[in-house]
């Protein structure tokens, strides 16, 4: 996928503008905002909040470490590492857009001091060899072609004895798409692989796997229940155009197998 058609799927020039009528809509102070105030929008991936959680909980994660969140969108990842866990987070994207507008939201709940947010691409990070001690990749690969590129500059960058952690949409292979699905508009730019193909390259770019668990069934519950909520000013759709349709396609997809979702931490070998 090329810089280009990252830009035209991801980025509207409206996300900060549409987040903040609809924090205002849904009755917040913006000069009193909390962390948690934001968690039903800005975690712009398949269960949410709640994915972004037990990923967390998969790996010890101190003060003293440099995380990285790789592809972080408006910056929700990093934003829940940054405060839950007192550490301070990089965090990248390759859509100018949601560097913008992650920047806003930390000044917002006053992470800005923890979290710098760099306009950058996952598949060429702009920093030196082992600075982090975790990455997290979630969502991220299915626009990524190259995926041996894109994992072994999350190897370069960890020291050794780091984790990857990964939260990812795979192929089912039980069937074609219906388009468009939250990361791709059309096929061309969907770069699906099956979860035995994920992990191969993962393995292949200097990680060991230690925990690689098929959350498929969660996900689809979670997402047949999140079509039955009530309309509500805060959800990815205040940013994400058609998010409806998108998410209707998904749910279905994960539902009769055409999809599959992985939870996966692997460990940076020497």
């Amino acid at each position: 996928m090329t810089d280009t058609q990252i830009h035209a799927q991801y980025s509207t020039g409206l996300s900060r503008r549409s987040i903040e009528q609809a924090l205002i809509a849904a009755g917040k102070d913006l000069n009193g905002l909390e962390v948690a105030d934001l968690g039903m929008l800005e975690d712009f991936h398949t269960m949410g909040r709640i994915a972004t959680h037990q990923l967390v909980d998969l790996i010890p994660i101190t003060p003293d470490d440099q995380v990285l969140d790789a592809g972080t969108g408006i910056g929700g990842t990093a934003r829940y590492v940054a405060d839950r866990c007192g550490c301070k987070v990089t965090a990248v994207d390759l859509t100018a857009d949601y560097c913008e507008t992650a920047r806003w939201l930390n000044r917002l709940v006053g992470l800005d001091e923890q979290i710098l947010v760099q306009q950058a691409d996952v598949t060429e990070l702009p920093f030196p060899d082992a600075t982090f001690q975790v990455v997290f990749s979630q969502h991220v690969q299915m626009n990524v072609a190259d995926k041996t590129r894109l994992y072994r500059e999350a190897r370069r960058v960890l020291a050794d004895g780091g984790r990857l952690a990964i939260w990812d949409i795979t192929d089912g292979e039980s069937g074609t798409l219906d388009y468009p699905v939250p990361w791709a508009d059309h096929p061309d730019v969907s770069h699906l692989v099956s979860p035995r193909r994920l992990r191969e390259v993962i393995e292949s770019c200097g990680f060991e796997v230690e925990q690689w668990n098929d959350l498929t069934d969660d996900a689809d519950a979670t997402m047949q229940m999140v079509l039955t909520l009530p309309p509500s000013p805060l959800g990815l759709h205040a940013f994400v155009p058609d998010f409806a349709e998108k998410v209707k396609n998904l749910a279905a997809a994960l539902g009769d197998g055409r999809l599959r979702v992985v939870q996966g931490i692997a460990r940076a070998t020497a």
